[in-house]
């Protein structure tokens, strides 16, 4: 068997171990996401440091309405799933484009105090290349645009 030929048989190997399994530290715990692991592929709305933090999305109509919005944005973003959906959170799997590689992106919708809080990390690898708060700062901006849900 040619050398180019072994390397196209170990291809879809190599893709099947880009994806990972689902985190089990996924969701809500006592009003609070996940903690971003020391790697800086993750970047959370509860984070304690300045390079894992990232602010909040802020909403002024009801917590319906604005998760409306959020639904329809993340919907619309290529290669993203939504795989959970409750009353006041919502989960994504992202993959990108080349590798299929998946990150894990969740809102929590904390209507007291009328903010989206999120946290967007790389289920694999070390660094992200700041993809991860890429994404969380587009969404804002999308959400934003809309008139924040109003």
């Amino acid at each position: 068997m040619e050398t180019w030929t072994k390397f196209l048989w170990l291809v879809p190997v190599l893709m099947a171990g880009c994806s990972g399994t689902s985190p089990s530290n996924l969701g809500l715990t006592e009003g609070r996401l996940a903690s971003c692991p020391n790697s800086p592929n993750c970047v959370s709305t509860q984070g304690a440091d300045a390079k894992h933090g990232i602010d909040p999305i802020v909403y002024t109509a009801s917590m319906e309405e604005a998760m409306d919005r959020l639904e329809q944005i993340v919907r619309a973003m290529p290669r993203t799933e939504v795989v959970r959906q409750e009353e006041d959170y919502i989960r994504l799997e992202c993959s990108s484009r080349l590798f299929r590689f998946i990150d894990d992106v969740e809102f929590w919708f904390d209507d007291a105090n009328k903010l989206i809080h999120c946290r967007s990390a790389s289920r694999k690898g070390y660094s992200d290349l700041g993809v991860n708060r890429k994404r969380v700062e587009q969404i804002r901006e999308q959400f934003n645009a809309a008139g924040q849900g109003d």
